[in-house]
């Protein structure tokens, strides 16, 4: 498959893919939720991007699994996650709340939430690296793809209406980097749009930088077509 119509494929993928009933059972439910309600005034920024850390974070594995955990996670913080971060006090145990993410890990999160949140207002300040260290609490690392970060940074910032929430209004969508995960990079390696074996941030920069060739203003609406790809299992 040549350049020309990979990119023709990866065009008809997005435009069929960017939809929300392939999204209804998908971590992005739970910041969806609280986007919904803040648009109404029931519920704070903050809330969606506390939901929206939590979610991310715990977005690996199956997804039904990974669904199952996010809500076993919003419970436990009576659905109401910026009062539960500020009000300080966590679960914390050493149990399992999703696959090797135990509770404590959870608490540690929501402790630097509730820390950021006593300096700042949005999480929009932060660049991914700091986002990492800051919310995450894992060492900086320049060479790490930030699967997770990325992904939470296209729920919030791309703003067509569709799937993503595009509340945060300073980052320019061209900006973004592609979430990269084994999925995507797998559709990427079939696809030709990349030859690297690693799953690290230049990798994730390549497979960008081809996207936005084929999406100028929006290159990881390219991240629906990778999607669709790795569901259809090849080309």
């Amino acid at each position: 498959m040549n350049e020309t119509d990979t990119a023709e494929l990866l065009r008809r993928y997005a435009g069929e893919y960017n939809d929300w009933k392939y999204f209804t059972e998908d971590p992005i439910i739970f910041p969806k939720h609280f986007a919904m309600l803040y648009a109404e005034g029931k519920a704070s920024l903050q809330d969606v991007e506390t939901a929206a850390a939590v979610a991310a974070h715990l977005a690996w594995g199956r997804r039904d699994m990974i669904v199952r955990d996010c809500r076993r996670a919003m419970d436990e913080m009576g659905w109401q996650p910026y009062e539960y971060v500020k009000a300080g006090k966590y679960r914390d145990d050493d149990t399992s709340l999703h696959r090797t993410v135990k509770w404590s890990e959870f608490a540690g999160i929501c402790r630097r939430i509730k820390q950021f949140y006593s300096e700042e207002s949005s999480m929009e300040v932060l660049t991914p690296e700091m986002m990492r260290v800051r919310i995450y609490g894992q060492k900086d690392d320049p060479s790490a793809a930030n699967k997770k970060i990325h992904m939470l940074r296209r729920w919030m910032v791309r703003d067509d209406g569709k799937v993503d929430l595009g509340l945060w209004k300073s980052i320019d969508k061209r900006d973004l980097i592609i979430p990269l995960d084994v999925h995507v990079h797998r559709s990427a390696m079939n696809l030709c749009i990349t030859c690297r074996r690693s799953t690290d941030i230049r990798t994730a920069r390549e497979i960008t930088g081809f996207l936005l060739k084929v999406f100028p203003e929006d290159p990881v609406l390219g991240d629906f077509a990778l999607f669709a790809v790795a569901a259809s299992g090849g080309c």
